[in-house]
């Protein structure tokens, strides 16, 4: 028999009830100004608050704030809640934030992650390079490994938890990437995407699977239930993708994340279903982590050489960006993956609020 999880109250208001009500809490100035914008129009200074904080801050990738305010544009573009006025997606006060807060996270990133040197900008040098990228060993300890030979049923709810945020939005991120692209890369982009979507069938969506799994595993699946809970490391890992996907100047870059992404993926989702298997759940739970052992081992070929080996023969001055992505991609995942791992290690919980039981 599986393991019963009480499934805790959503910590912020979903968007089935008032419309006028924050989904989630700010954490901060800038947070509460962007997101009261968002909601009723009221524009307060957020873009003043902004500058302000960008300069004041110490780590722009780790600060809860400024994360937030960032994800809540973002969710603004993607129509993640209602309660978010869709006739604000443009408006110039809050693109002019979402442009400050970016330039900032951006130029973060590129200090922060070691991209190394560039291969030929050739199909099978690309694929070669990012090939040698996803196989190095990362030196410390991984989640995957912790999660199928020692988690308990607690931190795997809370593993759950923080999937979240990307997973029951899968794929979204690197779709904006679809209509920048022509020719081979685009054709393998959509065969990729084809497949996170179910190649047709609605009940195969790698977010419904992964939704199904959510319920089944005691947790809501309500989008941004879980949001005040998870840290500003794990927003920082689906801001970075966004980011990548929603500026056009940034198109090598989401591509190199998701080749990234998707060659890091069969061997730890099997690891993952191993744990959950391990800890008494069901296939209810493990058939998301399942199916990505099979899917993301033919998809990693396709987004190494046709895709990302594809646009940098066809656009030689995007392949440092390409390799750039690929390297966001593996450091801040794995920072998260670090978080958690730490703060299990020291018997805490993950998570920002201790109310995952």
């Amino acid at each position: 028999m599986p393991p019963t999880l009480t499934s805790p109250a959503p910590s912020a208001p979903t968007d089935d009830g008032d419309r006028s009500v924050l989904p989630f809490a700010p954490r901060g100035p800038v947070s509460a100004a962007v997101l009261q914008h968002l909601v009723d129009g009221t524009a307060s200074g957020h873009t003043a608050l902004a500058d302000a904080a960008v300069v004041a801050c110490d780590d722009i990738e780790r600060d809860d704030d400024l994360q937030l305010a960032l994800f809540a544009l973002y969710a603004s573009a993607y129509g993640s809640f209602r309660t978010l006025r869709a006739d604000l997606e443009w408006d110039p006060a809050l693109v002019a934030t979402r442009r400050l807060l970016e330039n900032a996270f951006e130029a973060s990133l590129r200090r922060s992650v070691d991209v190394p040197a560039l291969p030929a900008p050739t199909a099978d040098a690309v694929a070669r390079a990012l090939f040698a990228m996803t196989g190095a060993e990362s030196g410390g300890p991984s989640l995957s490994r912790y999660l199928a030979r020692k988690a308990t049923v607690e931190q795997a709810h809370e593993f759950l938890v923080q999937r979240t945020i990307y997973t029951l939005r899968e794929a979204d991120p690197h779709s904006w990437a679809i209509p920048r692209l022509t020719g081979r890369p685009k054709a393998a982009l959509v065969e990729i995407q084809s497949d996170e979507y179910g190649a047709g069938r609605p009940d195969r969506v790698h977010a419904t699977l992964f939704a199904r799994a959510v319920r089944a595993a005691g947790l809501t699946d309500t989008y941004g239930a879980y949001l005040d809970d998870v840290p500003a490391v794990t927003l920082a890992s689906h801001n970075a993708m966004s980011m990548f996907g929603l500026n056009r100047r940034l198109l090598g870059a989401i591509v190199g994340h998701l080749a990234a992404f998707e060659m890091t993926s069969s061997l730890p989702n099997r690891l993952y279903a191993e744990g959950l298997r391990r800890l008494g759940f069901g296939d209810d739970v493990c058939e998301y982590f399942d199916e990505h052992v099979e899917a993301d081992a033919v998809h990693e070929q396709i987004a190494g050489r046709d895709l990302a080996g594809a646009l940098a023969e066809d656009r030689p001055d995007l392949l440092g960006d390409i390799v750039f992505g690929a390297a966001v991609c593996l450091e801040v995942d794995d920072r998260v993956g670090r978080h958690m791992l730490d703060r299990w290690s020291r018997g805490e919980s993950s998570l920002r609020a201790e109310n995952v039981r």
